[in-house]
């Protein structure tokens, strides 16, 4: 009778076995914007994690965040959502989380511990009213300045600028011999960056908090936010004639070739550099802000799971969750992405300097800023980056400028 039962028991295992032998491995189709020659290395990071853990990944590469959302949005809206999307670590996904159509990670998160190593900036956007809504792939930092050494020495210009004024000085060194000083993708987001860095190295925390957060009309008509905007202003007048619709990456490559000696872009732009071979110290250098206590803006990327109650479409969502916030994936990718990873505790030594330090600034909480689209509605960025935008390529009066923006603001 035992050995009977000894039997059965071998056959039900077997059985097990084979019911999860002819399971189909989980697919997961994911909609994002990485698309450049150092994002699509980068996904290939992801890629191949995901396949590692037994799952099939089919790349859906949209060019642009604003289209690569919109085709997400659409295909949820017309029941034929992929298994995962990319959007920013902001309030982007907010409407479509309120509005029930996306499956939260609870189970994943409490089982990998989530809340021991995000910062807190990044839990308050992927978690919301309790529930955990989108896994964070990346940290960013959207302000980093970027100089290429090759054209510095042919400027002559001998160390990195500590201060907006030392920038201003090696932009005029920099135009003077000859060359583009400030390499600019004329897009409003790309301008939106570069005011960003002014109002942080300008005009620093408080009033950075003070005009994106409180939205406060006295910070915006202030004359220290006066300042930040003149200097944004004055930056303008040292882009060439190219730069109007230029492409990030394309911009980028002016650096890397020593067209140009000075770029104002986030961290995602080291990418670029390690795909041309050039690394950071000898080739180019990286500045996250002026000073010992610059505020470092968290800026990210986060994965979204469209609602589905198919069980093969969960367990794909599921294990997505769990192998791109794993620490060897993140490692992996944020060396090619040029972020830093979402966790602590890392091995931050396989990084690269510019990686280092900010895993090193990442450890002081009162360094920390959200991006302004935490603290926006999109509404009110749209029009934030419209005004700026205007005012980036157009003679207008900065009190009007001012005036537009508490305008805006209270949207």
């Amino acid at each position: 009778m035992r050995r009977f039962r000894v039997v059965l028991a071998a056959l039900a295992a077997a059985a097990a076995l084979g019911a999860r032998a002819a399971e189909p491995a989980p697919r997961a189709e994911v909609i994002h914007w990485w698309t450049s020659g150092g994002e699509s290395a980068a996904v290939k990071t992801l890629a191949d994690a995901y396949r590692a853990a037994g799952g099939v990944w089919v790349d859906m590469a949209v060019a642009l965040g604003e289209q690569a959302r919109a085709v997400a949005i659409n295909r949820l809206v017309g029941g034929n959502p992929p298994t995962a999307a990319q959007f920013n670590t902001t309030r982007q996904f907010l409407d479509i989380v309120e509005q029930g159509m996306l499956n939260p990670m609870d189970d994943v998160a409490a089982r990998d511990g989530w809340d021991a190593f995000l910062p807190e900036t990044v839990l308050n956007v992927v978690r919301v009213k309790g529930y955990y809504y989108a896994v964070p792939v990346t940290i960013h930092m959207p302000t980093w300045i970027w100089t290429s050494k090759a054209a510095f020495r042919q400027a002559g210009i001998a160390a990195e600028p500590k201060t907006m004024d030392e920038l201003f000085a090696a932009l005029d060194k920099l135009r003077a011999a000859g060359l583009v000083p400030l390499a600019h993708g004329g897009q409003s987001w790309q301008d939106n960056i570069v005011f960003t860095a002014v109002l942080t190295n300008v005009g620093g925390r408080e009033l950075y908090l003070k005009v994106l957060r409180d939205r406060d009309p006295a910070a915006i008509h202030s004359e220290a936010f006066r300042q930040v905007l003149l200097t944004f202003k004055r930056l303008q007048g040292y882009v060439d004639k190219g730069s109007p619709g230029r492409n990030w990456n394309d911009a980028t490559a002016m650096l890397i070739t020593g067209k140009a000696g000075v770029q104002f872009m986030g961290d995602w732009a080291k990418g670029e550099f390690a795909l041309a071979g050039q690394q950071p110290g000898r080739d180019y250098g990286c500045i996250p802000g002026f000073g010992p206590n610059a505020p470092y803006i968290i800026q990210g990327d986060v994965l979204v799971f469209p609602k589905t109650n198919k069980p093969e479409a969960l367990r794909a969502q599921k294990l997505l969750a769990s192998v791109v916030t794993a620490p060897a994936t993140q490692v992996a990718f944020s060396a090619k992405k040029g972020s830093i990873p979402i966790r602590t505790d890392v091995d931050a030594s396989k990084l690269d300097l510019c990686a280092q330090q900010g895993v090193a600034i990442m450890k002081d909480k009162s360094r920390h800023l959200g991006n302004g689209e935490i603290y926006l509605t999109p509404d009110q960025n749209g029009a934030l980056a419209d005004i700026l935008t205007a005012y980036w390529n157009r003679n207008i009066p900065v009190e009007k400028v001012q005036k537009d923006i508490v305008a805006a603001l209270r949207r």
